[in-house]
């Protein structure tokens, strides 16, 4: 048996994450993720407002007090956009698990709709929660 030495390829190696481009369907699976963790952490904040709502006419006034703090509404504005993301990123992949648009080309479309879809949504919740 012979010495076996092995020839190391001499590749570009990029640690600079600055520089490293997503591509925008990366981008969007990524976004999709992160939507649906803070869609599942949301939950619980959700809950505990309705639950506190429900609990008496003492706590529904506490929490419409907590709801009406601007704070708060831009974090109910963004559950609710995170959500409308959510929610249209799995219909894109819904549509592609049967077969449409897993081409590149119009797989870039469609994640560009979904952002432009999430954009009309977010500002529609916006003017809900405002």
């Amino acid at each position: 048996m012979g010495n076996i030495v092995k020839e190391r390829k001499s590749r570009p190696v990029n640690l600079d994450l600055q520089t490293i481009r997503f591509p925008i369907t990366a981008i969007a699976s990524i976004l999709h993720r992160v939507a649906g963790v803070i869609t599942f952490v949301s939950i619980a904040i959700l809950l505990w407002l309705l639950s506190l709502s429900l609990s008496s006419p003492d706590g529904f006034q506490s929490a419409a007090a907590i709801v009406d703090s601007f704070f708060v509404k831009l974090i109910l504005w963004g559950i609710l956009t995170a959500l409308a993301y959510h929610i249209v990123g799995g219909i894109r992949h819904l549509i592609q698990d049967m077969g449409y648009f897993e081409e590149l080309e119009s797989g870039v479309q469609s994640a560009q709709v979904a952002f432009v879809i999430t954009g009309v949504l977010s500002v529609l919740a916006g003017v809900l929660v405002w």
